[in-house]
């Protein structure tokens, strides 16, 4: 049986987009061990930051060339 992919928000349980998989892992590596990932405006609310300043990081983090967003 093939091993599930999708991952959904532990907040609003919306289906993620690669690069809120790849923040998520990137900014919470213990929490994704356990699959707790969230979406991109439920991780702003909780880091107290924009939706935007988080985009923003994903482009930078793709600039660096992290694989976790190619």
């Amino acid at each position: 049986m093939a091993a599930k992919t999708e991952k959904n928000c532990r907040y609003c349980e919306i289906t993620l987009n690669r690069n809120a998989i790849g923040l998520n892992k990137k900014l919470f590596e213990e929490d994704t061990k356990r699959s707790l990932y969230m979406c991109i405006p439920c991780m702003a609310e909780y880091l107290e930051c924009s939706e935007d300043d988080l985009r923003e990081k994903v482009e930078e983090f793709k600039r660096e060339g992290c694989k976790l967003f190619s």
